[in-house]
């Protein structure tokens, strides 16, 4: 049934009297990232920024500060590629420090990224595209997981699903999944069945 106001008022007060043990650094982890956030105006500055190194000197001084100082050519793929790569060590932070319910809804919030690289690869072996190694690289940071990486041992679509993903953490998403018509999708329409 329903709680009391008494009720609800006491579990409110208990779960603040374990906040600080439990939450409060994962707290504090968000609201540092919340507050590093580029604002309204920072994106004003940046769009007066006459070349991609006047746009580096800006982004120094703000909390991104010198991910971009060991790049000796700038270009936008290299700005997206360093500013992904920071955000995908700072979720693996948080994550890292996370409680076990924390950490089990940020991993949840990997699947779609896992899921897309996964089709990348099924796609790119199964239509001998590319090596698996450049499919790797071309795999969303987000989405990589262990077993991703052991791909090479399945020689076809079903083996790497009988070998690698039923242990993945997306594993269940591809239980029903017919690989026999891997070759004859594209790879929305394997992301649109999943």
């Amino acid at each position: 049934g329903a709680r009391s106001e008494r009720e609800r008022e006491t579990m409110s007060w208990t779960e603040l009297t374990t906040f600080n043990a439990f939450d409060a650094y994962d707290d504090g982890i968000v609201r540092g990232f919340k507050s590093a956030l580029l604002t309204e105006s920072d994106y004003e500055n940046l769009m007066q920024c006459n070349s991609l190194e006047d746009v580096k000197m800006f982004l120094q001084a703000t909390d991104y500060g010198t991910f971009l100082s060991n790049v000796v050519e700038l270009d936008p793929a290299t700005i997206v590629e360093k500013a992904t790569q920071r955000m995908v060590e700072g979720y693996n932070y948080l994550v890292g420090n996370a409680g076990e319910t924390l950490s089990a809804y940020l991993d949840f919030l990997r699947h779609p990224y896992m899921i897309d690289n996964i089709v990348l690869v099924l796609s790119g072996t199964t239509r001998n595209d590319s090596s698996l190694s450049k499919l790797l690289e071309a795999c969303h940071p987000m989405g990589m997981f262990e077993e991703l990486l052991t791909v090479g041992v399945a020689s076809t679509p079903k083996e790497l699903y009988e070998l690698v993903l039923i242990e993945s953490p997306v594993g269940k998403y591809f239980r029903n999944f017919q690989f026999e018509d891997m070759h004859e999708l594209k790879p929305e329409l394997i992301r649109a069945r999943l």
